[in-house]
């Protein structure tokens, strides 16, 4: 009797790229330093997250990822991924996994990375915002 055998998918990873204002804006910690290096020229080290500001960057680096084994979700609608946290509450770990925030006299609002970093945060105490925010 032969052993049962059969071909292993590997698991690919998922990010989001969020549409905001009228650029697409990503952020991830790559293991892999040649994925990092070949989407360097849209990095912006100020907010830890890459930014692609035409159609061509953000469709060249969605190719690039998904021959490197990511799926990319396309963001439009921020809804469900927008928290928000008293002005005055502890918000680094928050801010972390952010992908934009803003300030207002009494919030920090934070755009999340994805869904599990927005169960993370109201975890930790942030609210979800129920209406739309620009960032």
């Amino acid at each position: 009797m032969q052993p049962n055998t059969f071909d292993l998918v590997p698991k690919r990873k998922h990010v989001a790229m969020f549409k905001v204002g009228k650029h697409w804006i990503l952020k991830h910690f790559f293991d892999n330093k040649e994925i990092f290096q070949e989407l360097a020229d849209n990095y912006d080290e100020h907010n830890y997250r890459f930014e692609f500001k035409t159609f061509g960057e953000r469709n060249k680096a969605l190719k690039l990822l998904e021959r490197r084994g990511f799926d990319v979700d396309l963001v439009e609608d921020l809804k469900g991924y927008v928290v928000k946290l008293s002005r005055y509450s502890k918000y680094a770990s928050v801010l972390k996994n952010s992908v934009a925030h803003i300030e207002s006299q009494e919030w920090r609002v934070f755009l999340m990375k994805d869904k599990a970093a927005v169960e993370e945060a109201v975890r930790m105490g942030a609210k979800v915002v129920e209406v739309e925010v620009k960032f």
